[in-house]
């Protein structure tokens, strides 16, 4: 009877929570169908996400857009490769400490191990991001020349139109190895480039979400985000396929992002800017000539142990700006809250140990002061990730922490809130 009273007392305090953000909602519906009388389609899907945004920001200091793992359901592919029913979930579940105090398992809370083919599921997602200064979700998207994986989830938000929560597209343009299992010379599906047919299908694919007045736009233009922009046999052939495509498609045109690789310029390659996400590297086997590094490397290989930093020490590396300050202009900051992909790479994964959500505001702090001179429409910064729970690197909330780094990042970017 106890446990029975707590759960109406919780649902009681989520509706009471809740109530602003269905508040926001209504709002903007009825902002924007007092002006669309009479408008073209086209016209009406500006007016709308015109009126979401101004909703939106009221209050916020940056335009945060958190990178969507969309993996939690089967698909045919990953029960071949990895057995039935196979999801991220289940390398989560199995993980366990590596060394003292290591944070391992990390198991979700609220949302419990969720499955994406769940309209609830979604809609729960996206009121916590709402509710917690997340501007958008950036739903990752696989595309193989033709071939999809992964797309029920997003092709199931497009279609019913819910969540009413912003979003955009990265294209994770990778081949598929078995390296999350340790096989990573076994290709599963690679990615490759056939040619501009091939552009102009993809293309095709992604205009439904482009034409939605739900996706995220910069000047009124589409965002896109590319994850290896240098893979692309020729980037610029590729963007200006793209951008010709949505002129013609009756976009404004396309804000293209790419992700940094080495000094890469995106100007160079077509691109309006670049996102610039760090993690401290792998530490690799030195040679005998640093006879105490090899020492050390030998000794955490005999202990089985992985790369470990301490988050203390790198969290202000992971989003300050490196290169020269022109730079700041065309690149966003990205967010890292914390990461252990122990679950899928054992002793070759890279650990930030100790992240804590009080070292996360600080970080969030950071980025603010490097986007706060921007306009606010350019004011964007990534976050990576929101649900990357096999790599440890996650903004749901857990058995430890529950809400509190979503809490330290609504302290930041909606103080007013």
């Amino acid at each position: 009877m106890g446990e029975l009273a707590s759960l109406s007392s919780s649902a009681l305090q989520r509706r009471a929570h809740l109530a602003p953000i269905q508040s926001s909602l209504n709002y903007y519906r009825l902002s924007a169908n007092s002006m669309l009388k009479g408008e073209t389609s086209q016209r009406r899907v500006q007016v709308i996400r015109t009126a979401m945004m101004d909703n939106d920001i009221v209050g916020r200091k940056a335009r945060i857009v958190a990178f969507y793992l969309p993996q939690y359901h089967p698909i045919p592919e990953n029960d071949e490769w990895w057995g039935p029913g196979f999801t991220e979930w289940i390398n989560v579940a199995k993980a366990r400490p590596m060394f003292r105090d290591h944070y391992q398992p990390r198991l979700p809370a609220n949302l419990g191990f969720y499955d994406l083919r769940l309209p609830e599921t979604r809609l729960a997602q996206a009121e916590l991001a709402r509710a917690h200064g997340v501007e958008a979700f950036c739903y990752w998207h696989y595309w193989f020349a033709g071939r999809r994986l992964l797309e029920r989830p997003f092709a199931e938000v497009l279609s019913s139109k819910e969540p009413n929560f912003p979003f955009c597209l990265g294209w994770a343009n990778q081949t598929w190895t078995g390296i999350w299992h340790g096989l990573k010379d076994k290709v599963l599906i690679a990615q490759t480039y056939p040619g501009r047919a091939d552009y102009e299908r993809h293309f095709a694919a992604v205009l439904p979400a482009f034409r939605d007045p739900r996706y995220l736009t910069v000047e009124g233009k589409p965002l896109f985000y590319v994850y290896c922009p240098l893979d692309l046999p020729n980037p610029h052939e590729f963007t200006d396929i793209w951008r010709e495509l949505a002129l013609k498609a009756g976009l404004k045109g396309l804000y293209l992002v790419g992700r940094r690789q080495s000094n890469w310029d995106p100007k160079t390659s077509g691109f309006d800017s670049v996102v610039d996400p760090r993690l401290p590297p792998l530490t690799k086997k030195p040679s005998w000539i640093h006879p105490r590094g090899r020492l050390r490397w030998e000794w955490m290989r005999l202990r089985g142990l992985p790369t470990i930093h301490q988050y203390a020490d790198v969290f202000a590396n992971l989003i300050t700006d490196r290169g020269s300050p022109d730079s700041v202009a065309i690149r966003h900051p990205c967010l890292v809250p914390n990461w252990d992909n122990t679950p899928r790479n054992g002793v070759n994964g890279v650990v930030l140990h100790e992240s804590t959500p009080a070292l996360f505001q600080a970080q969030v702090r950071l980025a603010l002061d490097l986007v706060t001179p921007k306009p606010f429409e350019h004011r964007l910064v990534f976050l990576k990730s929101w649900n990357e729970w096999a790599e440890g690197n996650y903004m749901e909330p857990d058995r430890r922490f529950g809400l509190g780094y979503l809490e330290a990042l609504r302290r930041e970017v909606s103080p007013a809130e």
